[in-house]
């Protein structure tokens, strides 16, 4: 025992030291906790974001590696626009929205176009986000100004997240509903998303991070509502703003002399135009006219009949309009013939088989196309990402459960990847006209005594292709004889645009087939619940087929939740194969080009970048060009 002057009472030495020593102990074990702590919560900043790997681009980067950035300023770009328009509201349902009505929003974060799965920091210097994704932080710049000078600040950004969850498109806000858990405003400059614990975290800040900004203060002054067709411009932070219209003819935007971002390493070299201009014409036809006219001055061509026969206008010829094929990496478009799958009668894959059959491609591109275009076979066409031949052993590991589970069929996993059917020399493939017309007998679609398939109910099996593009007519038209051949009534419905929009989306999808493009995204994630998600197949604006399938939805959860681009692409082109399995469309073609036509007033960057041709962003007026064809006389 110590007495009264010692350390401790009724301790000895011994028992002295090993308190101190648990004490310690306790101090390392609750440090060393508090570092593990702090290293699962690693904290990233940085000025851009990847889904893989690191950015292209250093924090100090000066501009955009295939811009021009001594890219002068002025002019004017012109181009068309097809059909009509009614609204400057391009988020909503209702009305058909100008081209271009989203230009004078920006987001937090904008990509490029020679990088896949980057975004950098645009209305904020950096962002910050936890290795695992869970959530970020934007730090928003405080010089950023909408156009009419305000501030935009953290609740902006709050306001323009909440009113996409609760206004925008049904398929849109459900999935965005289901990422975030919580928003908050950490102070005037700085925005915090959370995002939910059960949903795959690879993109969520980029898809956070690329929602359009609006004004809280413009939007609830001018009692503006997301879901309604409006002709009142919506207000941002972006280069260009509404100028003026005549609606369902001209629309115009202006370049913002005042844009906060113009001096910006992301910015320079771009926005070149002090204005954009689009007119609307009726038909293709028209709006060929209206280009040689020079009614408006650049045109991109999307018909291999006019590319091939008709620049020979003198303009092209005296050398004052520019005929020119540039380059594109870019994934096709998917673009097809779209079976509505919410009508009886196209709910069996055998009929939609047996149709597609009745498509003779090969036919078509020679006779009509001059052998112009390739085929597409896949949704992720043009890309790594397509499934080929027999599915590879992680194919096979990822189709496998849902096989199991019941629902995909066992042949997924041998059989290669579906290709569109092949045809012969003919418009008329008879070998495809007996394989269809047996699909159709299994299906019970017979044929009577006058040669048209009715099932046993007596219905006639007929089909209406809904069109609202009359260059299409010299495509369909060969279709629909062989379809009649086959037995089917099948007849080609042109109608006006403002028709077509109204019939092929929520509520009526008034159709049996149209031509759509089917889309994906190089790098694809919750974007797919919209484009063939079950849950969104009966509100979706761009799910048009409808599509409902457990096994879709399935491997679309897989491709979200891959971590690494070997994932992504395994699991993407798992996806891919599952989809054209189904049958729901009749690939049609692309071109790995892009056709542009301009009177020579335009120049752009000697490298045409891979993922886009930017002509309203990259390329730019050269007036000295200009002023010698007003001397020419060749424009007023």
């Amino acid at each position: 025992m110590h007495n009264k002057d010692g350390a401790t009472q009724g301790l000895s030495l011994p028992d002295v030291a090993l308190r101190a020593w648990l004490a310690m102990g306790a101090v390392i074990l609750a440090l060393a906790a508090q570092t593990l702590v702090l290293r699962a919560e690693t904290v990233i900043t940085s000025h851009g974001i990847s889904t893989f790997g690191d950015l292209a681009l250093p924090a100090d980067f000066t501009h955009l590696p295939y811009v021009n950035p001594d890219a002068p300023k002025g002019g004017e770009l012109s181009q068309a626009a097809g059909g009509s328009f009614d609204s400057l509201n391009p988020f909503s349902a209702k009305g058909l929205a100008a081209t271009g009505s989203t230009i004078m929003l920006e987001s937090i974060l904008t990509g490029t176009a020679d990088e896949i799965g980057a975004s950098y920091c645009l209305l904020c210097t950096t962002l910050e986000y936890p290795e695992d994704r869970s959530w970020v932080i934007f730090n928003l710049r405080p010089e950023v100004r909408f156009s009419d000078g305000t501030p935009m600040t953290a609740e902006d950004v709050l306001f323009s997240y909440e009113t996409f969850v609760a206004k925008g498109l049904t398929d849109y806000r459900t999935v965005l509903a289901d990422q975030v858990e919580k928003v908050e405003v950490l102070d005037p400059h700085r925005i915090k998303f959370t995002f939910k614990p059960d949903f795959p975290k690879r993109d969520l800040p980029q898809e956070v991070g690329g929602l359009p900004i609006l004004s809280k203060a413009y939007y609830t002054a001018k009692g503006m509502d997301l879901e309604e067709s409006t002709t009142t411009p919506h207000l941002g932070t972006g280069p260009y703003v509404f100028g003026e219209m005549d609606i369902g003819r001209t629309i115009i935007y202006r370049r913002n002399p005042d844009y906060w971002g113009a001096a910006l390493p992301i910015n320079i070299g771009q926005n070149n135009f002090d204005s954009l201009r689009y007119e609307y014409f009726g038909d293709g036809n028209a709006a060929f006219e209206g280009f040689k006219a020079g009614i408006y001055r650049f045109r991109i061509e999307n018909s291999s009949k006019t590319w091939a026969e008709l620049y020979d206008f003198p303009g092209v010829t005296d050398g004052h309009v520019v005929k020119k094929a540039l380059p594109s990496g870019a994934k096709a478009s998917g673009q097809a013939f779209v079976f509505n799958l919410r009508r009886p009668a196209w709910q069996d894959p055998r009929v939609r088989q047996a149709i597609s059959l009745m498509f003779n491609y090969e036919w078509s591109n020679q006779t009509l196309f001059y052998g112009l275009y390739a085929r597409v076979n896949s949704i992720w066409e043009n890309s790594d990402m397509a499934a080929e031949g027999v599915p590879s052993p992680e194919e096979v590991a990822i189709l496998q459960p849902v096989v199991d589970a019941g629902l995909l069929p066992a042949s997924i996993l041998t059989d290669p990847a579906v290709l569109a059917p092949t045809s012969g020399d003919r418009q008329l493939d008879r070998a495809n006209l007996r394989a269809a017309s047996a699909l159709l007998d299994a299906a019970g679609w017979l044929a009577g005594e006058d040669g048209i398939r009715r099932n046993a109910e007596g219905q006639v099996l007929a089909l209406e292709f809904l069109n609202a593009n009359p260059q299409f007519d010299r495509v369909i038209a060969p279709f629909v004889e062989n379809l009649i051949a086959l037995g089917i009534d099948a007849r080609l419905e042109n109608i006006d645009p403002a028709q077509y929009e109204s019939r092929i989306r929520n509520p009526q999808y008034d159709f049996d087939i149209i031509t759509d493009g089917l889309a994906s995204n190089y790098f694809s994630g919750s974007e797919l619940k919209q484009y063939y998600g079950s849950a969104t197949a009966d509100v979706s604006v761009f799910n048009v087929a409808g599509l409902k399938s457990p096994g879709i939805d399935r491997l679309i959860e897989v491709v979200m939740a891959a971590t690494t681009r070997e994932a992504l692409t395994n699991a993407t082109r798992a996806l891919d194969r599952a989809l054209r399995a189904e049958n729901f469309w009749v690939p049609q073609w692309y071109k790995a080009e892009h056709w542009v036509a301009y009177y020579d007033i335009y120049d752009h960057p000697e490298t045409i970048p891979p993922y886009a041709l930017g002509q309203e962003s990259l390329w730019w007026y050269n007036a000295e060009k200009a002023d010698a064809l007003q001397a020419a006389g060749v424009l007023p």
